[in-house]
């Protein structure tokens, strides 16, 4: 997801956040030993803030814990334009959330709202194009284990985007854990060892996404996301007006 390296610091306390969970491959069942735990998040700035000279500051991503999170409306527009990182946060199996807000859960409930037809397709069809570019410069497999394992690392979310891209552009839904994580695995090595292994799968799912059919609308239903982004507004400066005369 797009964030500055100036945004990039250690943990800080983020207040007002909405929704939050674990994301990656321990969302996707492919984490191994050593992986690490990866937290993807949204939080509201303070309504009366973004009135101001300076706009708050819209995601903040640390380490120990790793965890990103992004202001609500940025979120919104990372998801509208299909982003398959932020878009998964919505769909995450129950367990992995860590924290659920009521505005959080009126956000899982609209989440088809963002979808459209070719702004998924062509989101998780060009991340999976991006995984394959940098599979191709990785030679012909005669490198150290360290870059070996990125290759495979990159060939596992090659094919992961695409299946989940294809399900959401077919069914409408994302199942975030995959389904054999074995074939996974097994996929990133012989990729790892050869990376024109990857071409025939990416050529398979362009085919398989041109033929449909799909079930999204071509447009996402902004004017149902844009009054969520309101009552998330007129939520916490009511509150801020609240504490204003409680003090």
């Amino acid at each position: 997801m797009p964030v500055s390296r100036r945004e990039r610091r250690p943990t800080v306390t983020v207040p007002n956040i909405l929704l939050s969970g674990i994301v990656g491959s321990t969302a996707y069942g492919l984490a191994r030993p050593g992986s690490d735990i990866d937290r993807l998040g949204l939080f509201a700035a303070p309504t009366e803030e973004l009135h101001g000279l300076r706009r708050p500051k819209e995601s903040h991503v640390s380490t120990a814990p790793d965890r990103t999170l992004h202001e609500a409306a940025k979120w919104c527009r990372l998801a509208l334009g299909g982003n398959p990182t932020a878009m998964e946060l919505v769909w995450l199996p129950d367990d992995l959330y860590e924290v659920r807000s009521p505005l959080g859960d009126e956000l899982i409930d609209l989440r088809t709202a963002f979808l459209s037809a070719k702004r998924v397709r062509d989101a998780y069809l060009g991340y999976a194009t991006q995984q394959f570019r940098r599979l191709e410069t990785r030679g012909d497999g005669s490198f150290s284990a360290d870059t070996r394992g990125r290759t495979a690392k990159h060939a596992r979310h090659l094919k992961r985007l695409c299946a989940q891209g294809l399900e959401l552009y077919t069914t409408g839904r994302l199942t975030i854990r995959v389904d054999d994580p074995d074939a996974y695995h097994a996929f990133g090595e012989r990729v790892a060892a050869d990376p024109s292994e990857a071409l025939p799968l990416l050529r398979h799912y362009e085919e398989a996404f041109g033929a449909g059919p799909t079930v999204l609308p071509d447009e996402p239903d902004e004017a149902l996301v844009e009054r969520w982004l309101r009552r998330v507004r007129a939520h916490f400066l009511a509150e801020a007006a609240h504490s204003a005369v409680g003090a």
